[in-house]
């Protein structure tokens, strides 16, 4: 059946009549009462409201540490998240959901919640909360002291932020695009953009009623090598996606590349298209913030290494005053951590943050000629999508992919192009070695090609696909840049 979308905001009668459907998915659905949950978020104190503890870091400039974390059974997750809150000193709390979960396959996450009980151990990989529904979703909530986020990567979100939100989660993670085209590789855009409009439409209507929820699309992509230009366009569009439905509070990611100077860039270049184009698309009264995701890659093995890797996106979060970072652990090249793994990537992260907090931001010509670049690419891939949208930037997003306007790198989806081919310069910035159908400027197409060229003669070989493999694999292997 072919989706017909557009960036209007959902009218009361669609909003509802898809709502009847949503909660009918699973049999908790029936539990939510959308005018109880308001009654309810509404007794959250303030300081454990995602949004007022963002609000007091980005006005203080301070970065604020969280973690992933997430098991199956309710008491053990409890038990996780109060370990990180209190050995791991987190400033904001995750609730990780569990792939089935995030695939709407909620009879097989129920199997794996019953497995779990009786084994003693998770055998699910997150918190299914579809299936604990409401009031389990309360006691999780409730049981900490600090803000709690639902992060998943579900294509269609919408039975799952009902139950979570009105199970007193303040925040909320995701987009249409962001988890789809890194995650999926059959859902269309339009139909991922239209479920997620319903997520946003709904924080939207929590918002009328004075309950105002944070929403963060994922940044990071594919996480692999994803040039600035290309991740910081799709949180522009997710963030403009999401104002339309009525959401006031969104936070903007990143994932670190390893660059400091770029990685700071990025950020404040993130932050400042954001506002620019929600103001230029007239949503002039959003709160804006910002979050690095450290490394997304491999990890060396050593934990030792694994702990420097943690430290420099530490760094590369506080110098560039994003207001949170997501922490890894020095387990990230073993699976799954240990809560006490997750928790010393926490306190090596707070370490960090903490002795550079009192510094200036990073400053600099050249994060400034950083910075000048990212803004005219992410200018050049905008103003392509706006007029392939005819004005219209759900209809554009979704013509831009297919045109390759929007190209992420290495993402599974039939509906991504997959031509643009990242790599790192003599620096280790990431740059474009293959544009694809990207739509840059003469003068940035030459930015980049000069850049692969220079690296190929200080490696003395040919500028060639056999950078991006060695790149990939760099800092798993110790190094920034591939030697070659």
């Amino acid at each position: 059946m072919q989706i017909e979308i557009s960036n209007k905001r959902l009218s009361d009668d669609m909003f509802h009549s898809i709502r009847k459907d949503v909660l009918t998915h699973w049999s908790t659905g029936t539990d939510v009462n959308f005018d109880e949950a308001v009654v309810y978020q509404k007794r959250i104190t303030g300081d454990k409201r995602f949004s007022n503890k963002l609000a007091h870091a980005k006005e203080n400039n301070i970065t604020l540490t969280q973690p992933r974390a997430g098991v199956a059974v309710v008491e053990e997750h409890i038990k996780l998240l109060k370990f990180l809150e209190d050995e791991g000193e987190a400033d904001l709390l995750p609730s990780t959901i569990d792939s089935y979960t995030r695939h709407n396959r909620y009879k097989e996450a129920q199997l794996g919640i019953d497995e779990s009980a009786q084994t003693g151990r998770s055998m699910l990989n997150g918190f299914p909360a579809v299936n604990h529904g409401v009031d389990l979703c309360r006691k999780v909530t409730s049981s900490v002291r600090s803000p709690v986020q639902v992060r998943h990567g579900t294509p269609d979100a919408r039975l799952l932020a009902e139950i979570t939100i009105a199970g007193g989660f303040t925040s909320f993670e995701g987009g249409g695009i962001s988890y789809n085209i890194p995650y999926s590789k059959n859902h269309t855009l339009e139909k991922t953009i239209s479920d997620w409009q319903y997520v946003d439409r709904l924080i939207g209507v929590y918002e009328e009623a004075g309950i105002r929820i944070n929403r963060e699309p994922f940044g990071p992509l594919t996480g692999t090598l994803v040039p600035p230009c290309i991740s910081n366009a799709v949180a522009v569009l997710e963030a403009l996606l999401a104002a339309a439905q009525g959401c006031k509070d969104i936070t903007v990611g990143y994932g670190q590349l390893g660059n400091l100077i770029q990685d700071v860039a990025a950020i404040r270049s993130l932050e400042d298209a954001t506002n620019l184009y929600l103001k230029k698309y007239g949503f002039n009264d959003c709160k804006v913030t910002t979050v690095l995701h450290q490394w997304m890659g491999g990890f060396p093995a050593d934990e030792a290494k694994a702990f420097g890797v943690i430290s420099l996106g530490a760094a590369a979060a506080t110098l560039s005053g994003a207001t949170k970072v997501i922490v890894k652990s020095p387990h990230e090249a073993m699976g799954i951590p240990t809560m006490e793994a997750n928790a010393a990537g926490l306190r090596t992260t707070r370490q960090v943050v903490s002795m550079l907090r009192d510094q200036q931001p990073m400053s600099s010509n050249r994060t400034k000629a950083e910075y000048d670049i990212i803004m005219a690419e992410i200018e050049c891939i905008m103003d392509k999508v706006d007029e392939l949208g005819g004005g219209d930037i759900a209809i554009g997003a979704v013509r831009a992919f297919e045109a390759g306007v929007i190209d992420v790198p290495f993402a599974p989806s039939k509906y991504n192009a997959g031509k643009l081919l990242p790599a790192r310069d003599i620096d280790g910035a990431v740059r474009l070695l293959n544009v694809g159908d990207v739509p840059l400027s003469q003068s940035l197409l030459y930015f980049h090609r000069a850049k692969m060229e220079e690296r190929a003669k200080r490696e003395k070989r040919e500028v060639s696909f056999q950078m991006v493999i060695d790149d990939i694999y760099a800092i798993g292997n110790g190094y920034l840049i591939a030697k070659s």
